[in-house]
């Protein structure tokens, strides 16, 4: 799990980013999982919006890809979804203590 610390120079991070990947009608579809992962291998920290035409809460939605995805939510604002898992291959974030 995250700390306040750890949660929050993430956050400071991820304000920079620009999202990479949206969540739109359809909702979550395998094919959104799959995208998700390999992001998160690649960047450890990725920020997902969810477009206005999906009808699913957006902090369900985090969670439920979180828990597909192993990794956690670090901040759900409106309908932008930040997250983060540490690379297994290639670890680059280092968070502080």
């Amino acid at each position: 799990m995250l700390n306040s610390k750890q949660r929050a120079y993430l956050m400071s991070m991820a304000s920079k980013q620009s999202a990479i990947l949206q969540v739109g009608k359809a909702s979550l579809t395998p094919e959104i999982i799959t995208s998700v992962d390999a992001a998160l291998e690649k960047r450890e920290l990725i920020k997902l919006s969810v477009l206005k035409n999906c009808f699913d809460d957006p902090r369900e939605i985090a969670e439920t890809i979180a828990e597909r995805t192993r990794s956690q939510v670090v901040q759900v604002i409106g309908k932008k979804i930040i997250l983060f898992r540490v690379s297994s291959k290639k670890p680059v974030i280092e968070l502080p203590n």
